[in-house]
């Protein structure tokens, strides 16, 4: 009979923890799950298969192990994936010390230092060329779509997630604003600007369906349904292409929209906080990775005008 303090008993122990109690979305829950599973296979190989037998002579091999790691294509880790990897171990451990558990202390456990985020996204001229491009689509329906999708990505600074499931009853044309469920189901308020408001309103008014999504494939094979709503990954080929389209030569995604407005948000002077509540970011840490980009800006206002009177 297995103990049940062994690992695997207790990952899925965790697991449905993170579903019930702690309310984590479906994703989170998943990425966990391959995080944990990896480091149990790797601790029942090493012997490993009890929470107090966990040291850091095993935390330190299985940080080895996925440093060195290739699949089958030889493709590696990514250092923030590793990172993923160290911060799901920390909260099972921490999870289980919350049960009078003995094992390793979760603060014990160092998390490997990241280099800054790099944040990609498009100037104002970029941005105008991105829109247009859609004008390219000669199917009526399928470019308003797009035009209303792009607009919509830029003004509420919504994850491609978010997007793809929003309900046409959730937007309310009569207002500015709707609610947005995000990460860990958490609530907040987006705002339609005026133009992405009249995108939404001119889609939506050549609509003829009853479907309740509120961006539909309108697929041009007829064995499919016209209905079905659009996926995140659909949303995320649009963008790529109206990027080509519009000839950038960088790599645009729907998260590059959402740098876009963040990032010009700050640069017209709105405040860090506000910005952190519109884009639904947990900490203010993760929005602080927009701040070198106005301080960029800062930077060529100084330097153009201050000392003039000393030249």
């Amino acid at each position: 009979m297995k103990s049940k303090s062994a690992l695997q008993n207790l990952k899925l122990q965790f697991l449905e923890h993170l579903e019930v109690e702690k309310n984590r979305s479906r994703l989170t829950i998943r990425n966990y799950d391959l995080y944990l599973s990896r480091f149990v296979k790797f601790a029942t190989k090493h012997g490993v298969v009890t929470a107090p037998a966990i040291d850091l002579d095993l935390v330190r091999s299985f940080r080895l192990m996925l440093n060195r790691f290739q699949d089958e294509h030889g493709g590696s880790l990514k250092l923030q994936t590793q990172t993923y990897h160290v911060i799901a171990l920390r909260s099972f451990l921490k999870y289980l010390a919350r049960r009078d558990i003995q094992t390793l202390a979760a603060e014990k456990i160092e998390l490997p230092k990241t280099p800054s985020r790099q944040v990609s996204f498009l100037e104002p001229t970029d941005l105008q060329k991105l829109f247009a491009a859609t004008d390219q689509e000669e199917d009526k329906l399928r470019r308003l779509r797009d035009r209303a999708i792009l607009e919509l990505l830029f003004s509420t600074g919504l994850r491609v997630a978010e997007t793809s499931s929003l309900k046409r009853r959730q937007v309310n044309l009569k207002k500015d604003e709707f609610s947005a469920q995000g990460k860990g189901d958490k609530i907040r308020v987006v705002f339609l600007s005026p133009t992405a408001k009249a995108a939404l309103k001119n889609y939506l008014d050549s609509r003829t369906d009853n479907s309740p999504a509120l961006f539909l494939r309108h697929d041009r094979e007829t064995s499919l349904d016209d209905n079905t709503p659009l996926s995140s990954r659909s949303i995320e080929r649009l963008v790529k292409k109206y990027s080509v389209l519009a000839g950038l030569s960088q790599n645009v995604s729907p998260h590059t929209l959402r740098h876009s407005m963040a990032t010009d948000l700050l640069a017209a002077g709105a405040d860090l906080r506000s910005v952190q509540e519109m884009l639904g970011h947990a900490s203010i840490t993760t929005t602080q990775i927009y701040t070198h980009l106005t301080n960029k800006r800062l930077k060529e206002i100084h330097s153009k005008y201050h000392g003039k009177f000393r030249k």
